[in-house]
C-alpha cells in the first residue's frame, strides 16, 4: 500500500491564482459595501 502521507506524491492539481483571488475578494467586498452605503443613503434622504 502506497504511503498516502508524502506531500511530495500529492501535485497539485488545482493551480491557483493567489494575487488574483486577493483582487477579486477585495473588489467584490468593496462593490458589496459600494451598494451597501449607496442603499443607506438613498433611504435616509427617502425617509427625511
Amino acid at each position: 500500500m502506497e504511503n498516502v502521507t508524502d506531500p511530495r506524491l500529492h501535485v497539485n492539481e488545482e493551480p491557483r491564482d493567489d494575487f488574483k483571488d486577493l483582487v477579486v475578494g477585495f473588489g467584490a467586498m468593496f462593490g458589496f459595501m459600494a451598494v451597501v452605503f449607496i442603499a443607506a443613503v438613498v433611504i435616509k434622504f427617502m425617509i427625511s
